[in-house]
């Protein structure tokens, strides 16, 4: 393996397929972590010049950070973890659904923070290496719809400053958030709902999953401080 690796997770689908798709065509070998669609992933992985597929059940927070231990052990390039894959389930601010919302911290929050921390102490690299964690925009802009899936991107959030604290003195090791707004048509969204409701920011324009890869693209340069989250949501 000669090239520099990436592993996204949810990268079979939605932003975490546009990543991998970005990484895999400027010559990255992608891992393409799915939970459930197989079948996607291994379409997306035959497009690409090196991928390769790997399943997990991120609401399973040990056979995550076993995953990353095991890609360390043989990826003797991996310089990127992007933490792209998510859980949306609506709950409201009036009454927070108990099933809901441990499901959107283990999934969206702690999992992904074990599978950073195992990705920094053991993952070999040459280069930079660099976690991305796919926040979200509600970071600086909160609203009280979906209560448990803002609350775990909030948690996640955290974990950005303080892991970058953390290694402040290896200048090796870079941790990032990227913060989109409204991308793609989300929960039961139409196509033509997006249309109006994306438009409402300041720019007045719709943003693109392109933005997002090249966001990524330029914190794997480690060009930005440590600890640096981009907002990517037109103002």
């Amino acid at each position: 393996m000669t090239q520099p690796t990436i592993l996204v997770t949810g990268g079979a689908t939605r932003i975490g397929a546009a990543i991998v798709r970005g990484f895999g065509q400027a010559g990255w070998h992608t891992v393409i972590h799915y939970k459930s669609s197989a079948d996607p992933a291994q379409a997306l992985a035959a497009t690409l010049p090196s991928a390769e597929i790997v399943q997990c059940d991120l609401s399973d927070g040990d056979a995550a950070e076993a995953m990353v231990e095991e890609l360390a052990d043989r990826l003797p390039d991996w310089r990127c973890l992007v933490n792209s894959a998510s859980v949306f389930d609506y709950d409201g601010a009036t009454k927070l659904d108990p099933a809901t919302n441990q499901s959107a911290m283990q999934i969206n929050a702690t999992s992904p923070a074990r599978m950073a921390q195992a990705y920094l102490r053991s993952a070999t690299s040459a280069a930079t290496r660099c976690v991305v964690k796919i926040t979200d925009m509600k970071l600086a802009n909160p609203n009280p719809d979906f209560f448990s899936y803002t609350m775990s991107k909030h948690a996640l959030g955290s974990t950005i400053a303080m892991l970058a604290k953390h290694y402040a003195a290896d200048a090796s090791a870079r941790i990032y958030g990227i913060a989109p707004g409204a991308i793609l048509a989300s929960h039961d969204q139409t196509e033509d709902e997006t249309d109006v409701s994306h438009l409402l920011n300041l720019l007045g324009r719709k943003t693109g999953p392109e933005e997002i890869v090249q966001a990524a693209q330029f914190l794997v340069t480690g060009a930005l401080k440590s600890g640096s989250t981009l907002y990517i949501d037109s103002g």
